[in-house]
């Protein structure tokens, strides 16, 4: 089979809602990584096979991303691009889609990622387009993250399964206070220093964004254990759960034996990636699903794995799949739990529903060159029920 490396990963900083990126669309964003990746590789744009970018948010991001993106960043007009919406899940289906191209001999170079753009967003007014003149209008906001068939928010179903899989309001919260803690030791260490891209922020003030606009030095369990439930959840509040964020995330993907023809440093190899999909309220456990289909399908088990990376669209989803990976087992789950987000997660760094799943393969990576190479593991769920993997070697 043929080998697939992780030869570049980069991602602008990931602003708040409203915040330094506010100006940025998704195309702006996009195609600032995509540069990054190829100066930093030293790759030409010639030499990319596709690119393959996911926005979960279509509405604030104009239409096909990736081919908007192709042309921003100097990619030849006739390289292929392909826009990819599979939610939360968008850039890591990105990542495994071009890992398949690549296997199957349809690429040798594949750029694949995300981007978002939250804050750019629009209202959407429905019911004029033909000519309504009485009556009401109507005006729907996309960022609501409501479950389109059954209307009932993500929060709401997140904290309703918490509960069900016992992960209490308290470990909710003592989680996201350790994800903007180990943020802040890991950024103040360095390690984000080769993984951020910085941002012409607002132009009003010329701001330069070099960090990650959601992390708090200054928070506490004491603050956040006195925050409100939102959407009439059991458990989430808006300090266990990330806020919304602008973003972008690139991955180059390329075959080992291109790699080497082209002069690339490998990063990682990737060894399995799965999709796997549930019932509509599934999403809090599916990542620990996938991360078990994973490693069943590379042969290893979960002892196997150094780190783990979950992305955090709520405290609840480690805090779950964890424990559902462990099969309840507490010394297991406790295990896991100290080698998953090592290094902060999107509680802290924002979720930019596009970029993220991109973003957690990049940060797996890096802990475990850091850390001297193994195995890892990062999972993503999105899309109601939906979940992606990716298992590593560094």
């Amino acid at each position: 089979m043929t080998k697939i490396v992780v030869a570049e990963a980069r991602r602008t900083p990931f602003g708040k809602f409203g915040g330094a990126l506010r100006r940025c669309s998704s195309v702006d964003l996009g195609a600032r990584v995509v540069k990054a990746v190829l100066e930093r590789s030293g790759v030409a744009p010639e030499a990319v096979s596709e690119t393959l970018f996911g926005s979960a948010i279509l509405a604030g991001a104009t239409p096909v991303v990736a081919r908007q993106i192709n042309f921003h960043a100097g990619i030849p007009d006739t390289t292929p691009s392909m826009t990819l919406d599979r939610a939360c899940c968008s850039s890591m289906s990105c990542v495994g889609l071009g890992v398949l191209k690549i296997r199957a001999g349809d690429a040798s170079v594949v750029i694949a990622g995300g981007a978002d753009s939250s804050s750019q967003t629009p209202y959407l007014l429905k019911d004029i387009r033909w000519e309504r003149r009485n009556g009401n209008l109507r005006m729907d906001d996309p960022m609501q993250f409501k479950n389109p068939i059954t209307n009932r928010p993500l929060a709401t179903v997140t904290g309703e399964m918490a509960l069900k899989y016992q992960v209490s309001r308290e470990e909710q919260d003592e989680w996201a206070v350790a994800s903007h803690e180990k943020y802040f030791q890991a950024f103040d260490a360095g390690f984000y220093e080769d993984e951020l891209v910085p941002m012409d922020g607002d132009s009003s003030n010329d701001e330069v964004l070099r960090i990650d606009e959601s992390p708090r030095r200054t928070v506490s369990l004491e603050v956040i254990a006195r925050l409100p439930t939102v959407y009439g959840s059991a458990t989430v509040t808006a300090g266990n759960a990330p806020g919304l964020n602008d973003g972008a995330s690139a991955i180059l993907l390329a075959s080992d034996i291109e790699a080497g023809r082209l002069g690339m440093y490998r990063l990682a190899e990737v060894v399995s990636y799965v999709q796997l999909s549930g019932d509509l309220e599934s999403s809090v456990y599916m990542p620990g699903n996938a991360i078990r289909k994973g490693l069943r399908d590379a042969n290893l088990a979960l002892s196997d794995l150094k780190r783990i990376e979950i992305n955090e669209a709520f405290a609840a989803m480690p805090l779950v799949s964890t424990k559902t990976m462990a099969e309840s087992d507490v010394a297991l789950t406790s295990k896991l739990r100290s080698i998953t987000n090592v290094n902060g997660g999107a509680v802290a760094i924002g979720h930019p529903p596009g970029a993220s799943g991109a973003r957690v393969i990049m940060s797996l990576v890096r802990e475990l060159r850091r850390g001297g190479g193994g195995y890892g593991a990062a999972a993503i769920c999105g899309g109601f029920g939906q979940a992606d993997a990716v298992i590593v070697k560094v």
